[in-house]
């Protein structure tokens, strides 16, 4: 097989510079790994890049920062044809073509393997969610057992994976929404307490714990940092991992005056490295026997990839949005 079909960018713009074209299958070289992608997941920084937006990466471009699949060339031979395999991050879709395709080649080291009955659109909605979850708290809050941790953001689907993690790590979860009517999602995820967000949280939050919540995960984006920083308690820490209000920076930042005395702030952004092995397999097992859940929103073939981006800066996918080839 000598083409494949991919989603090819050739200029940023709005959705419809996503086209879908038949393009050379791409060749491992050595120190790479040949995948067939079975489902990739939707990313918001991929509509920045679509847009313009990102500060890296080249047109024209394949791309989509993860995909989910299986090995069907590993010149090292250090990985089975046929093996399930999650890969993320790394320059994926920006500086070398990404996940939005059949085949993508992708450095060994930026390669998970697994095992897992579940169905390609659940697999396929796991990577870079899970990932960002995993890192917010193993690298960015580090939470202990019995501790409170809020997620401000919480049905995006990184927020959803966080309020699952949350729960298998023995903490107590406080989850954001704007709107009432998604308070069953986020209980069904894993948290223990909705508060419904109006911009203005700090003190419903210290009403459900008092003195302030041990750990916070931020995002939602700098516009509403100050406001999550005073739910933390002095000796916490907040974890700054995601925009959704695509506000990114802090005009005149001041620290005295945006951090409360003793708060810890914190950022993370992660690649596939941070992501260990048996971190995913078993949480894919925990998946598999009912204990966790995997946030799939909508699921869009690949010739809806405009449509999905439409969806994504709409806000309606309602979760994790995954695209099978």
């Amino acid at each position: 097989m000598s083409t494949m079909r991919a989603v090819v960018v050739d200029q940023p713009g709005g959705p419809e510079v996503l086209q879908v074209r038949d393009v050379p299958v791409p060749r491992a070289e050595a120190g790479q790994v040949l995948i067939r992608v079975h489902a990739f997941g939707l990313n918001r920084s991929e509509l920045h890049f679509r847009r313009g937006q990102a500060s890296s990466g080249s047109f024209p471009r394949i791309p989509g920062i993860e995909a989910t699949g299986v090995v069907a060339a590993d010149p090292s031979g250090a990985l089975p044809a046929g093996a399930q395999v999650m890969t993320m991050m790394g320059g994926m879709g920006r500086s070398f073509d990404g996940g939005y395709a059949e085949f993508v080649v992708v450095p060994a080291e930026q390669v998970v393997p697994f095992a897992s009955d579940l169905p390609w659109e659940v697999l396929g909605a796991v990577p870079e969610m899970l990932q960002t979850a995993h890192g917010s708290l193993a690298v960015g809050v580090r939470p202990q057992a019995g501790q409170t941790l809020l997620i401000r953001g919480g049905t995006s689907s990184i927020g959803l994976a966080l309020a699952a993690l949350g729960r298998l790590q023995g903490l107590t979860v406080l989850s954001t929404t704007r709107s009432a009517a998604r308070t069953a999602m986020l209980e069904s995820a894993g948290a223990d307490h909705v508060v419904i967000d109006d911009g203005d949280i700090a003190d419903r939050v210290r009403a459900i714990v008092p003195g302030g919540v041990d750990g916070a995960v931020e995002l939602v984006g700098t516009n509403v940092i100050g406001d999550t920083l005073r739910a933390v308690r002095p000796g916490g820490t907040l974890c700054f991992t995601g925009m959704l209000s695509d506000q990114w920076s802090i005009p005149d930042f001041y620290p005295m005056d945006w951090i409360p005395n003793g708060v810890r702030l914190t950022a993370y952004s992660g690649e596939a490295a941070d992501l260990p092995a048996p971190v995913l397999q078993a949480f894919l097992d925990d998946v598999q026997r009912g204990r966790a859940r995997v946030p799939v929103g909508r699921v869009y073939r690949m010739d809806d990839i405009a449509q999905a981006h439409r969806d994504m800066e709409a806000g309606v996918v309602g979760g994790k949005g995954v695209v099978l080839p």
